[in-house]
Order: C-alpha cells, then sequence, then structure tokens
C-alpha cells in the first residue's frame, strides 16, 4: 500500500513538472531572428554590410540590387557591392531567409555614384557576444527558475509526507 502511496505521488510531481516545460520552453529568444543592412542609404556601386543574428543556420540574403550572400553559420555579417545600374531615389526590399523564416528591410538608393570603395559602417553589436544560450538556465529568469523549485520541492514534500502516514491496516 505504502508504495502505491509513493508512486503516486512521484506521479503526481512529474506530471506537474511536465506541464510547466511547454511554458517554459513557449517563452524562447525574445530577440530572434533578425537581419539588418547598413547603411541604409548607399549610392550605387556602394559597399553594404549585412548582418543576421538569432539563426542557427546559413543565411542567405537575396535582393535586386547585388548578387545573393550566404551569410555561414556561426558568423554574423557579410558584404555586398551594390550593382552601378541601380535607379537613384528608389527603395530596394532585401530578405534575409533562416530556414523556414524569411525578415525583410530596405535600402534606398542615393543619388550620384561613387568613385572609389566607400569605408564600409562599423558593426556596432545591441549587446555583447551572441554565442549561444547553452547550460542549464538558457532563457530562464529568477521567476522561472523559482517557480520550477517550489513544484520539485512540494512534489518531494508530497511524496515525503505520503510516504510516512500509515493506514488503519498499519502497513
Amino acid at each position: 500500500m505504502r508504495a502505491i502511496r509513493v508512486a503516486s505521488a512521484a506521479l503526481l510531481g512529474l506530471t506537474a513538472l511536465g506541464l510547466t516545460a511547454p511554458a517554459a520552453h513557449a517563452r524562447g529568444d525574445e530577440t530572434g531572428f533578425q537581419g539588418t543592412v547598413l547603411p541604409q542609404t548607399i549610392a550605387a556601386g556602394g559597399q553594404v554590410t549585412l548582418r543576421a543574428v538569432g539563426c542557427a543556420t546559413d543565411v542567405r540574403v537575396s535582393s535586386g540590387i547585388f548578387e545573393d550572400v550566404v551569410i555561414r553559420r556561426g558568423e554574423s555579417h557579410a558584404k555586398a557591392v551594390v550593382d552601378w545600374d541601380v535607379k537613384a531615389g528608389a527603395s530596394y526590399a532585401i530578405t534575409f531567409y533562416c530556414g523556414t523564416f524569411w525578415q525583410t528591410s530596405n535600402v534606398t538608393i542615393a543619388g550620384g555614384r561613387q568613385g572609389h570603395s566607400p569605408t564600409p559602417a562599423p558593426i556596432v553589436p545591441s549587446r555583447g557576444a551572441h554565442a549561444g544560450e547553452g547550460g542549464t538556465v538558457a532563457g530562464f529568469d529568477l521567476r522561472e527558475i523559482g517557480l520550477g523549485a517550489l513544484l520539485i520541492t512540494g512534489s518531494i514534500g508530497a511524496a515525503y509526507h505520503l510516504s510516512r502516514r500509515t493506514g488503519d491496516d498499519g502497513a
């Protein structure tokens, strides 16, 4: 009889823990996949810096103003040279593809042509290096960790309490 109570309490604890896991996983990464172009206004023949973060695979970048570019997995940026025959004053879409996700950014073409290679704009990360989120506390905040610890402690306490109770039969 005691084994049934302990097993029931343990199963109850595992169920509670299992039901909280999807909610914690759904929170995910707040930043997600992002693709940006620097500078956003460029002259024909100029060089743009394509930046992609938050993708675990290669990122393919395509547009009608330069050849397709691939930002390799583990890298965060690549360069592309704008075609000379683009229309001044026009706005062109640049699409970043990360697996089944995509994001579009726009670039405006300035008037005039550049006769030399421009100095690329510096890449300023918004917050440190994106070195992955492995380990045991990836993406969890203190409240989620505390809630999980509370559920586990409660389950263990309930199992202990139920295992210490004696029934009418003295077992």
